[in-house]
């Protein structure tokens, strides 16, 4: 059996006093957030909190500002406002919808914060009236260590942070863009090109990776070339586009002069998203590009515009209420068997082929 990691042993692991790895744990004052965050960081990768009976509740003040729910039956849902994570979003916002739905079928009530600041979170939520959370997309390590530092029961959705043993909801985005991929190649396409920053998210890297792995299974190798550029032998000059941004007016250029400088363009793009794909078609017709005689382009989330637009855009359809339904499931779940393993649970997609995907040409 394992020996119990105690305070003195964070201290020591990081040289500062077993006082300071105190306070910093108990949620007091007299500790800088810098302090605090290595802290908690270490004694989440020494396996502190994975003890019985290490969590340590801070003190807390009262407050009329604070949201009083009484009895624990809400449900706290963490969707910090960034990166185009809102509750207009075509994305997000369904996701929100599947988590309000199942909720209110159960009778729990549901409690939203959208600031990612510590403050708000210990401050002006009464947690003593919380089941647990559901964080919604990406949130800072740091917001995710206080909640783990707390004790709090907590599951992920379309997020995961190697720190923090929590479950997490995602859909399988390797495996529906690995067949995505493979369809084209099927249909006589061999340059391919990957648009989108695989750094961006966990969903967006897993992408990525089912791309390379159905290109590397026909032979093309990924390779850098030309600086840091990612390319695969034997196809178009830069295979992989790292773009910043979802907008279409903050990567149409970035995407123009990549594809107008090629010396022999793609004949498909995939793209990281619907909303960068949506973008990428309608630079392409911008310039004369026609989509898909010329170049197919593909998708990845069927959000509302992926159909409203022409030509209609394939994608994967991502079930996005359901994956809000199951964190709520596991959530409860998790409260009554608090136990178990921790759990990864992947949603199958479904392809959606639409008319911005065709056959390669002669």
């Amino acid at each position: 059996m394992s020996k119990k990691i105690t305070m003195q042993q964070i201290a020591n692991y990081l040289g500062v006093s077993k006082f300071v790895v105190s306070k910093a744990l108990s949620g007091k004052g007299g500790v800088s957030d810098h302090t605090k965050e290595r802290v908690i960081e270490a004694a989440s990768q020494l396996g502190y909190f994975s003890q019985k009976n290490a969590y340590m509740k801070p003190n807390r003040v009262e407050s009329n500002t604070r949201t009083q729910v009484t009895g624990k039956q809400s449900v706290l849902v963490l969707m910090p406002n960034i990166r185009f994570q809102t509750k207009e979003s075509l994305y997000w916002g369904r996701i929100l919808d599947g988590v309000s739905a199942e909720l209110e079928q159960r009778g729990i009530g549901m409690v939203i914060l959208s600031e990612q600041s510590i403050d708000h979170f210990t401050q002006f939520i009464n947690l003593d009236g919380i089941l647990g959370i559901i964080g919604v997309g990406e949130i800072s390590s740091t917001m995710l260590l206080e909640i783990h530092r707390l004790g709090m029961t907590m599951v992920l959705v379309d997020h995961e942070d190697y720190l923090i043993p929590a479950d997490s909801i995602f859909v399988d985005n390797y495996e529906a863009t690995y067949r995505l991929t493979k369809q084209l190649i099927g249909t006589g396409h061999s340059a391919i090109s990957f648009v989108g920053n695989a750094q961006f998210s966990r969903s967006f890297y897993d992408r990525f990776l089912g791309y390379r792995a159905a290109m590397e299974e026909q032979g093309h190798r990924l390779q850098k070339n030309d600086g840091d550029k990612l390319t695969f032998n034997s196809c178009v000059e830069h295979s992989f586009l790292d773009i910043e941004g979802f907008e279409s007016e903050q990567f149409a250029q970035q995407l123009k002069h990549w594809i107008t400088k090629q010396k022999a363009m793609p004949t498909a793009i995939v793209c990281g998203n619907d909303a960068i794909a949506l973008g990428a078609v309608q630079m392409l017709q911008g310039i004369g590009i026609k989509v898909p005689e010329q170049i197919s382009v593909s998708g990845f989330d069927n959000i509302e515009d992926s159909y409203r637009q022409s030509p209609a855009l394939t994608t994967v359809h991502v079930p996005k209420e359901t994956l809000g339904k199951k964190a709520v499931e596991r959530l409860l779940n998790r409260l009554a068997t608090p136990d178990e393993p921790i759990v990864k649970i992947l949603l199958k997609s479904e392809l959606i082929y639409r008319d911005s995907t065709a056959a390669a040409r002669e």
